[in-house]
């Protein structure tokens, strides 16, 4: 160790949560903004007793994928982790991480994790975004420390739609600690700005067409930022699902509806399950005249209760924190022959996964999708089958 408090250190692996990890001194050191295969000078930022956090300092040796960010305020934003690293590796980087949480957390070794499905294009892909104000009431995003806000000048993972709303909002005032959220439709025309004391634009709903089908979507309501992987989940969850046509199934965590939508026209029938109640009336007018379709109000852990009859099969979205130990128990004890999880966090699939198996599933692969690009959020989509 250098007498100004750094040390070199080798890099071995991608850690979730989007630090590159090495060892020192016999134990984890986590270091953001580095890749796998470099070696760095770094200097300890929080001692944890068994592993530290540290800054980097110096790259020594690079890594082939390392590249140049687009964004002059990636490194202080945390909007973005990985614009350093070339986008073939992002996706081989979170591969691995997923089969690591499935090995350490839910003891799930030797599970098919497929290549990740890349974003057709890996910048300007999301089509809502939420801003805080600064103290000084400009736009802009949490800072890497997780609680300061920071102004924003450019963003390159945000649809062109987006930047015009942005820059259009830039002369306004908003109060300190305000949100603002700004979404637009499939077709860019539709515009929405909403503010957390109500909305700015006229409109209050957006339209996004996945495949051959139009979703209203209201202000709050969950949709997946980024459309064109958004179909490719809902390929997924089809295969996966392979339906005869004579399932009765389940959509826990439906929003406004995306999955029922499809399965409804596949399934004898289908029950949709969600909290949100903006997000409920969504589903209810995107789902009219789909007579098998049934829209249940209420938390899954509780609606499970209510729901009765046959479950073939279940598609389960739930959000990072992944489900309730309830309703997963409530799920299992249904008994579906199928479970198609889709995941946004692989250390909760890993842990509800590894409940799964314990309790007479199979898994019998594991699809990431790179919904997020330049960050290290990670989509999966997880097929479990009841064993005989």
């Amino acid at each position: 160790m250098a007498n100004d408090g750094s040390y070199e250190i080798e890099l071995s692996g991608m850690a979730h949560g989007g630090s590159a990890v090495g060892r020192h001194e016999g134990r984890a050191v986590f270091v953001p903004y580095a890749i796998p295969g470099e070696r760095v000078s770094v200097r300890t930022t929080h001692d944890r007793g068994r592993f530290a956090q540290a800054a980097l300092e110096t790259v020594i040796e690079p890594s082939a994928s390392r590249v140049i960010p687009r964004c002059p305020h990636f490194g202080r934003c945390g909007g973005c982790h990985w614009q350093h690293i070339a986008y073939p590796a992002q996706l081989e980087f979170k591969r691995q991480v997923v089969a690591d949480q499935l090995a350490r957390i839910g003891g799930l070794h030797d599970v098919i994790v497929h290549p990740t499905i890349g974003s057709p294009d890996p910048w300007r892909y999301r089509s809502h975004v939420t801003f805080h104000v600064t103290n000084d009431g400009r736009l802009g995003f949490v800072s890497t420390d997780d609680c300061t806000v920071i102004p924003i000048e450019e963003c390159h993972i945000i649809r062109p739609e987006l930047v015009e709303i942005f820059q259009s909002l830039k002369s306004r005032a908003f109060d300190p600690g305000e949100r603002v959220r700004l979404q637009v439709g499939t077709d860019g025309d539709e515009r929405l700005a909403a503010a957390d004391d109500g909305t700015i634009t006229d409109a209050d709903t957006v339209h996004y067409t996945i495949k051959e089908l139009t979703f209203r979507v209201s202000t709050g309501s969950f949709f997946q930022v980024n459309l064109a992987q958004a179909e490719t989940l809902v390929d997924l969850v089809l295969e996966r699902l392979a339906l005869r046509g004579t399932e009765h199934v389940l959509d826990l965590y439906a929003g406004v509806g995306l999955f029922t939508a499809f399965v409804a026209r596949r399934a004898a029938s289908v029950a949709a399950v969600e909290s949100y109640p903006p997000a409920v009336q969504d589903a209810l007018a995107n789902l009219a005249g789909l007579e098998n379709v049934e829209v249940v109000e209420g938390a899954v852990e509780e609606a499970m209760d209510e729901l009765t009859g046959r479950c073939d099969a279940v598609v389960t979205n739930p959000p990072r924190p992944g489900m309730d130990v309830r309703a997963l128990d409530a799920l299992i004890e249904r008994s579906p022959h199928k479970i198609v999880y889709v995941s946004c966090d692989p250390a909760t699939l890993a842990r509800d996964g590894k409940r799964l198996v314990g309790k007479g599933y199979h898994l019998l692969d594991v699809q990431p999708v790179d919904m997020f690009p330049q960050t290290y959020h990670i989509e999966a989509v997880a097929a479990f089958e009841k064993q005989s």
